[in-house]
């Protein structure tokens, strides 16, 4: 791993990268605290730190003091001190550093209080990898990878207040995979969730990249489209009808014609409320469905 060192003293600090060297690790060396503090809070900065307790800029506890305040990443600190004495201890301890090591240093202790700091790094990252998953499972669709109902609604309820604040308008798309229930009956359920892919994906690509698409349930899907009125709303409902309808979907070893049916709504002002516009594009859906299908209706 990427290990800063931060001490004043050429010899001291040779000898602990000449020791982290050996044991594999690639080594970032500065000689005062100011700069300590630059590496250590960039972007690609080192994840474990060796602080001198005394240098110039700033001291090992400044520096353990400010990158504390970033609440991530986390860098595991090991503070060097001149004599193990209590005092001191407690004073790193109370500036949240990880852990300690004596001068000089003995390298198998060195290699010793390094376990430990990697233990507690790797945790955290299985840590910080489950929190992000349970995000995605709060707000994500399991199956297509879309917004899940709640998060695509919230969306539109943030859009809607941005209208009204901006006199801006704002549109919302229907749709719906014709005839689903056959794909489910006449080929299977495994083959209606590829469709449910499929069918999510092509529509996806014909959205903007600040455009959002949920799925509603079942088989429908609601898209929100930020400054889009009437046309610019049916030319997005038709790039998605047509990216699903041209080619066939490869499910397997067959190949399923696919359709949507799309229903539009919009707002000019911001002022109607979620649950009307979502009603409005539905009726829209409706008589899509109703004219053959296949097609975009508002």
């Amino acid at each position: 791993m990427r290990i800063l060192i931060a001490d004043d003293e050429p010899v001291s600090r040779g000898v602990l990268e000449d020791a982290l060297g050996r044991l594999g690790h690639e080594v970032v060396a500065v000689s005062d605290g100011s700069e300590a503090v630059a590496r250590l809070l960039s972007p690609d900065g080192p994840r474990l730190a060796i602080l001198d307790w005394m240098m110039p800029g700033a001291d090992g506890i400044a520096v353990c003091r400010t990158v504390r305040q970033r609440p991530a990443p986390y860098v595991y600190v090991i503070l060097l001190l001149p004599r193990r004495r209590r005092e001191d201890m407690v004073a790193g301890l109370d500036a949240e550093a990880d852990d300690f090591l004596t001068k000089p240093i003995n390298a198998v202790e060195l290699r010793a209080r390094l376990r430990s700091g990697e233990r507690v790094l790797a945790l955290q990252e299985s840590l910080l990898q489950a929190q992000e998953q349970l995000r995605l499972d709060a707000t994500r669709d399991h199956l297509t990878g879309l917004w899940n109902r709640g998060t695509i609604l919230e969306h539109l309820g943030r859009e809607l207040s941005r209208a009204r604040r901006e006199a801006r308008s704002v549109a919302v798309v229907m749709a719906d995979v014709d005839h689903f229930k056959r794909v489910n009956d006449e080929h299977g359920r495994t083959a209606g969730d590829a469709v449910l892919r499929g069918t999510a994906d092509r529509m996806k690509s014909a959205l903007r990249d600040y455009d959002f698409m949920g799925r509603y349930g079942g088989e429908e899907f609601l898209f929100v489209l930020p400054g889009c009125g009437a046309v610019t709303a049916r030319q997005a409902a038709e790039r998605a009808r047509a990216l699903v309808a041209d080619q066939p979907l490869a499910i397997g070893d067959e190949r399923l014609a696919v359709t949507v049916s799309l229903g539009i709504a919009w707002t000019c002002t911001g002022r109607e409320d979620a649950t009307a516009l979502i009603q409005a594009a539905g009726e829209a859906l409706s008589r899509a469905k109703a004219s053959g299908r296949n097609r975009v209706a508002d």
